[in-house]
């Protein structure tokens, strides 16, 4: 196996797609994530923030403690260098699912899309709101 082949399957393999690789209810806090940087705001507002040193990205969405907003996928919509920007797509849910009227914030991490980059301001799209994550 050549060289160049052997570090396709290695990039591949720390990035795996655009799926959620963990959700929590809560903050990403420094046990957790070791570095949540940029995620800043009230626990009533979606957020953003690197971690893993940029290799992937946590957004928190307040939301019903029962019937959590849960982030199911991450898109690329302008890559780096031409705009840096992601949207995040959330698990639908049943329109007659009761839910309680509580807000409590839900995290969901991602690995960072190969096309953008922790040196520009990344702007994250997500329930119709846009947050921008500062440069790492």
């Amino acid at each position: 196996m050549s060289a160049a082949v052997a570090s396709v399957f290695l990039l591949s393999a720390c990035n795996p797609g655009g799926g959620a690789i963990e959700d929590y209810r809560g903050l990403p806090v420094s046990d957790h994530a070791g570095d949540a940087e940029g995620h800043e705001g009230a626990e009533d507002e979606v957020q953003a923030a690197w971690l893993q040193q940029g290799g992937q990205i946590a957004v928190t969405i307040p939301g019903s403690s029962t019937c959590p907003v849960v982030g199911s996928d991450i898109r690329v919509l302008d890559r780096a260098g031409e705009g840096n920007r992601v949207a995040v797509d959330v698990v639908e849910r049943d329109e007659d699912e009761p839910c309680t009227m509580d807000l409590v914030p839900h995290t969901t991490v991602f690995w960072t899309p190969v096309d953008v980059t922790t040196t520009e301001e990344l702007t994250v799209e997500v329930v119709g709101e846009t947050v921008t994550v500062p440069v790492k």
